[in-house]
């Protein structure tokens, strides 16, 4: 992420993550470092994994002052072991204390579903498909949560309603067929839009082929029906496979050749990456 991204998209969210952990004071640190004091401490991994998130695990401090220092041994993306030492944080201590656990939050979430992405990625490496994530996404946070399937190896889908069109069954209910959806999002949507239209039965699946749909997903279908759907788009259409992917079952998915598999276990199941801020002790005024 360039600065320019993160004062325009993510210096707020940052900020308003920092307001919700500090209403109007960290009474514990007041308590405790009656004036400011220089100090430093190290940013430890706690377990194996990709890491992702640094820069806004660094902006984090900087928003609550800009003279804090972060010294990074690592970059995202990088395979990190338990034990590693990634960075070291110097600044007021008042700062370190109360920065530190909103600073953390960013860089365990953003690190876990790196990993985990690129966990499942690899099963599909020597395969066409390409791995997707969805807008299965913690609110507020989908910048940051994209962001990391990135750095794990994933593609991202649409970030939002706004960036590209998807035909669902209520879409579908609402408009009263596949066909007539399609006709109506072709006179709405600009031109350059791509459509894609989810799919339950074989029988929506050839009627989205003939409404001229350009991607075609596969929802919820077992593995004989998503073979005979994929018979039926006789590559009319892009195909993608969606519901319950996980890194269990997305290497069968992968050999039936589809061009997607969209997952949202990707931001809404992967668990943390353990990592952590220690040893924190004062700078001696000669350092």
């Amino acid at each position: 992420m360039t600065d320019p991204t993160l004062k325009l998209n993510a210096d707020p969210l940052i900020l308003s993550a920092l307001r919700e952990d500090i209403t109007s004071e960290d009474v514990t640190t007041n308590a405790i470092m009656r004036e400011g004091k220089m100090g430093t401490c190290d940013l430890l991994c706690k377990e194996d994994g990709i890491i992702c998130g640094l820069t806004i695990f660094a902006r984090t401090f900087a928003l609550l002052d800009e003279t804090t220092k972060v010294e990074l041994f690592v970059k995202d993306g990088d395979t990190v072991k338990k034990g590693d030492k990634l960075a070291t944080v110097t600044g007021d201590i008042r700062v370190l204390l109360s920065g530190e656990r909103t600073a953390l939050n960013y860089l365990q979430r953003m690190s876990g579903i790196a990993t985990y992405t690129h966990q499942v990625a690899g099963l599909l490496e020597g395969c066409k498909t390409r791995l997707l994530d969805t807008r299965k996404t913690t609110p507020n946070n989908r910048l940051f949560e994209k962001y990391a399937v990135k750095v794990g190896g994933g593609t991202n889908h649409r970030y939002n309603l706004t960036d590209g069109v998807l035909i669902k069954d209520n879409h579908i209910g609402a408009a009263g067929s596949i066909t007539r959806a399609v006709e109506m999002t072709k006179e709405y949507a600009p031109f350059v839009r791509k459509i894609e239209v989810e799919t339950e039965t074989l029988e929506q699946v050839q009627e989205a082929v003939n409404a001229g749909a350009d991607i075609i997903m596969l929802d919820n279908m077992d593995h004989e029906t998503m073979k005979q759907a994929i018979a039926i788009i006789d590559g009319r259409a892009a195909t993608e496979v969606s519901g319950n992917i996980t890194k269990e079952n997305v290497k069968a998915i992968a050999d039936l050749g589809v061009d997607y598999v969209s997952s949202g276990a990707l931001t809404h199941s992967a668990p943390i990456l353990d990592v952590s801020l220690k040893n924190l002790h004062p700078l001696d005024d000669a350092e």
